[in-house]
């Protein structure tokens, strides 16, 4: 992901199934190992996520409000009602927000400032073994635009830019306080591979704020953090975002990110095309298209054709499908595509079921459990 080196190239599954598709899978014969995904064979990185926290304290509590069959809500540690369809949903979504001005975000600004609360009590032995075992070891921050929008929502964050901007520089100067203190604990101890930021800031028609935006908020934020930990030798500043992002890319680079996910064909981001243009200043997860595997024939086939090749020419990346698999898509579909898939990355063919602990040295299955 650095550019370094370009041998054993490398796929992965980066959020698994939609709602409802594994019921399909079952009805078309699938097994167990295959529900679970332990049957399919990838070849991707172990990430361990140091068990800190640099966001909200309490992220975990949760205060059943109503539950019904169809769905439940719940409150959770800021203050909101958080509703989960069942059977249609893999997130819960606000139903109200905390934060409308300065006074509201006093009262929540405890929640993000530094405690020893923040460490888990065997977070460093943890990661220690983490790192023998040669996993890729990543801490995360909250998003520039994520918890702002968390605590206030997209209608009232997007008037906030312009009406309310101490609130929002006061939001993100706390976070990265607390972050930084974090981060200097933690790589005094041990090395930090990778930092990881959750944005999910745009759609298909493009980023929720611009480079404006972005230059005025975010950059100090990033940066901040960013020049701090690369200094103590992290090397992937990761950015997860849905969306047609390609507006704000030359921004994120300027902020310090080299890596993004899941670039998402399905909103206009073009694997190609961004490597043509930012070149190995530019990482990426995913960038394959999941309605090509739903489609199956020629249409996946010129798909993987024409991406697969050249990025595995490249490096600098790990090829997914770029969201999570759609409802619909057959299972003999999914399974050509793998196949398809490692004959086009020059991988040998592989027949599915193989045994999880089997001693070839490319073989990981990703747990279903994760999703």
């Amino acid at each position: 992901m650095t550019f370094e080196k370009n041998h054993g190239p490398l796929y992965t599954e980066i959020f698994g199934p939609l709602v409802g598709l594994k019921e399909e899978w079952e009805e078309q014969g699938a097994t167990p190992e295959e529900l679970d995904f332990s049957a399919f064979r990838y070849r991707c990185p172990a990430y361990f996520d140091i068990p800190v926290n640099t966001g909200s304290l309490g992220s975990d509590v949760r205060t059943i409000v109503e539950r019904t069959d169809e769905y439940e809500i719940y409150r959770d540690n800021l203050g909101r009602d958080m509703k989960m369809i069942f059977g249609a949903a893999t997130l819960a979504l606000p139903m109200n927000y905390p934060v409308k001005n300065g006074d509201d975000w006093k009262k929540l600004k405890p929640l993000y400032e530094f405690s020893e609360e923040r460490f888990s009590r065997d977070w460093q032995e943890k990661t220690l073994q983490a790192l023998k075992r040669g996993e890729v070891i990543t801490l995360e921050i909250p998003g520039g635009f994520d918890e702002p929008r968390q605590l206030m929502g997209e209608e009232e964050v997007s008037y906030a830019w312009y009406e309310q901007p101490e609130l929002i520089m006061d939001m993100l100067e706390t976070i990265a306080e607390t972050a930084l203190k974090v981060i200097d604990r933690v790589t005094s101890e041990v090395p930090v591979d990778r930092l990881f930021i959750h944005e999910d800031m745009a759609g298909k028609s493009g980023p929720l704020i611009g480079p404006v935006q972005i230059d005025k908020y975010l950059k100090p934020y990033y940066r901040k953090i960013w020049d701090f930990i690369h200094s103590r030798g992290c090397r992937i500043f990761d950015q997860d975002s849905d969306g047609f992002m390609e507006p704000v890319i030359e921004s994120f680079l300027e902020c310090g990110v080299n890596c993004i996910h899941p670039l998402e064909p399905a909103a206009g981001m073009d694997m190609l095309r961004i490597r043509e243009k930012w070149g190995n200043r530019l990482a990426f997860v995913g960038g394959l298209n999941k309605f090509a595997v739903t489609e199956g024939g020629s249409t996946l086939e010129t798909e993987l054709k024409t991406k697969v090749p050249p990025m595995v020419e490249s490096g600098g990346c790990i090829l997914a499908l770029d969201h999570r698999i759609p409802n619909g898509t057959p299972l003999v579909n999914y399974k050509q595509y793998l196949t398809r898939l490692r004959e086009l990355m020059g991988l040998d063919i592989v027949a599915y079921g193989r045994n999880r602990n089997s001693h070839d040295s490319d073989y990981r299955p990703v747990p279903g459990v994760q999703w």
